[in-house]
């Protein structure tokens, strides 16, 4: 993988964009008061699933890191998410790009696992990318043993328990992984038993963050088709994929969103102070 590096200034400069894309409101910054200590007793735990470590380092997962560069950029990433997240009361969010090969569905896995990774917070990562789904591939997951999915559930064909894996070790991270295409996505993003979904991740308590792995919002509908569903969105763009153009089309279709914040993937800057990880 690239080099990936959050710093929504360092993408504002490379495209000629002003400054408040990161700040968004140019509000003061007021102190951050941790949140109390989570009760974990009626934390439920879902289908229990071992991922091979081999998988994670071929495929430069977070836990199987050792660049400590690498490591720092999502632990970053995930400080400035999360203190956007309890400042505006939110709880989910849509990880997408401009366009395909930016590499967001990395940034989504890793950064829900960095998530997971604080002691207060637990995670799901739901793949709903549904025409290119691979956030089963990248993590090794695969439906040989008649294992459900996403697709199975909307379809009917699958209860919210039988499609939710919880890595072995990760307490904190569960995870919907997808192992069909669909050609309709939009209609099934805006179907009855996608509400159902939606409403069953946000019963699941304590202080649950959930990220979706969707679409690049100018290869299909399906970002704008789903985006009333969650409380913001995580632009992914590529340092030689990203051409302005696109970047300019993806901000216009996101405008009315909550804009978390840009990642630029694929950097090939270097430098000790900045915030640099790999990214394939």
């Amino acid at each position: 993988m690239s080099i990936i590096e959050e710093a929504v200034r360092k993408t504002a400069e490379r495209y000629q964009r002003p400054a408040q894309l990161e700040q968004g409101t140019g509000r003061p910054r007021l102190r951050r008061v941790p949140p109390p200590a989570t009760e974990t007793a009626n934390v439920r735990r879902f289908q229990p699933v071992t991922l091979e470590r081999a998988v994670l380092d071929d495929n430069n997962i977070i836990s199987g890191m050792t660049d400590p560069g690498a490591l720092r950029a999502y632990k970053i990433l995930r400080t400035r998410l999360l203190r956007r997240l309890e400042a505006n009361q939110w709880h989910s969010f849509a990880v997408t790009g401009a366009t395909p090969g930016e590499g967001k569905t990395l940034t989504s896995i890793n950064l829900a696992m960095a998530l997971a990774q604080d002691s207060n917070t637990w995670v799901f990562l739901v793949d709903l990318d549904m025409q290119r789904p691979k956030v089963a591939s990248y993590l090794g997951l695969n439906n040989s043993l008649g294992e459900r999915g996403l697709t199975d559930f909307l379809l009917g064909d699958a209860t919210f328990e039988q499609i939710v894996y919880s890595p072995t070790g990760m307490d904190r991270l569960a995870v919907v992984p997808n192992f069909q295409t669909v050609a309709n996505a939009s209609d099934l993003l805006t179907s009855p038993r996608m509400d159902e979904l939606v409403q069953s991740l946000e019963a699941e308590m304590p202080r649950r963050v959930v990220i979706f792995d969707m679409p690049p919002v100018l290869a299909s509908d399906d970002v704008l088709a789903f985006s009333p569903q969650v409380d913001g969105m995580l632009l992914v763009v590529g340092e030689g994929y990203t051409s302005r153009d696109a970047l300019k089309s993806a901000k216009a279709l996101l405008q009315e969103m909550n804009l978390l914040g840009v990642v630029l993937n694929r950097s090939e800057a270097q430098d000790q102070a900045a915030y640099y990880s790999y990214a394939r």
